[in-house]
């Protein structure tokens, strides 16, 4: 099974730099940076086209469609109704990211009228976001998840996000220390990582840009989560171990170097550790 898994992943990004997916975004100011960097570095192709009248147009002739509440408005929402409904009209994989969903009454109506009306493929949020959208009682401390819900035991996380999978029909992705993706039938727990990916903001978000890049490349949204999610953690590991000790700053920079260089090797090399920031178990 790991030998397997290591194969599928690698050839993931093999596709992903050979065939170069155009990734629409419409995603956050604070990290759009970050966003569009880690696009590049993975190997595929960023575009952040916010504007309601070219928004349809751009999500349609891409391969991927990226919608981030993290920096909320009105204009923005509008935005992302029509590129998610040109996207599905087109069969363009939409990854969700809901940040800070259950924090605020406009982000907890974005967040259902963006469900209401456009089918994801993928949703990727930490706990606190998935509890909401699951209309279970959540604690979102601003964008982050709260402390009680990071104490929220395993396997009920899994079991709410094998539910949430099959109402909702897409992959359900909660990172976090340790990361559950899930299509409700097979569900990947991730444990590898760095605990530093949490004191540079936007890491969450740069995920959700590298699911998105996988998901242009594959009609297997499962593993394309995975691999975009493996690919992160397994950067922040390889950024701390050469920069992290000078500080944040530095792992910032090293941790999109890390991605650049991310290659089929070392997703066969994370798959056959079984140390705790390397390992992954797979739930039928």
């Amino acid at each position: 099974m790991e030998q397997q898994l290591s194969q599928q992943l690698g050839e993931l990004l093999t596709l992903v730099r050979e065939k170069k997916p155009l990734v629409h975004h419409l995603t956050n100011y604070v990290t759009v940076n970050d966003c569009a960097n880690a696009t590049l570095a993975i190997g595929a192709s960023p575009i952040m086209a916010d504007d309601v009248a070219e928004a349809g147009d751009i999500a349609a002739i891409s391969s991927a469609l990226v919608l981030n509440i993290g920096t909320l408005n009105s204009r923005s929402v509008a935005s992302m109704l029509e590129a998610g409904k040109r996207a599905n009209g087109a069969g363009v994989p939409v990854v969700f990211d809901p940040v800070g969903a259950g924090a605020s009454a406009l982000r907890n109506d974005a967040t259902g009228t963006i469900l209401e009306t456009i089918k994801p493929a993928v949703i990727r949020g930490n706990i606190s976001e998935i509890k909401f959208i699951a209309g279970i009682s959540a604690n979102a401390k601003g964008v982050d998840a709260g402390d009680a819900d990071a104490d929220f035991a395993q396997e009920d996380a899994v079991a709410m996000a094998k539910k949430l999978s099959q109402e909702l029909q897409c992959v359900i992705a909660i990172t976090g220390a340790t990361d559950i993706v899930t299509d409700g039938k097979e569900t990947f727990l991730l444990r590898n990582g760095h605990p530093m990916l949490s004191s540079v903001t936007g890491t969450g978000c740069l995920t959700s840009s590298l699911v998105g890049a996988f998901c242009g490349i594959t009609d297997n949204h499962l593993l394309a989560a995975v691999a975009g999610i493996l690919t992160t953690c397994l950067a922040g590991e390889i950024a701390f171990a050469k920069a992290g000790r000078l500080g944040t700053g530095s792992f910032h920079i090293a941790l999109i170097d890390a991605i650049s260089k991310m290659s089929p090797a070392l997703f066969t090399e994370i798959c056959r550790k079984k140390q705790k920031y390397h390992q992954i178990e797979v739930l039928s």
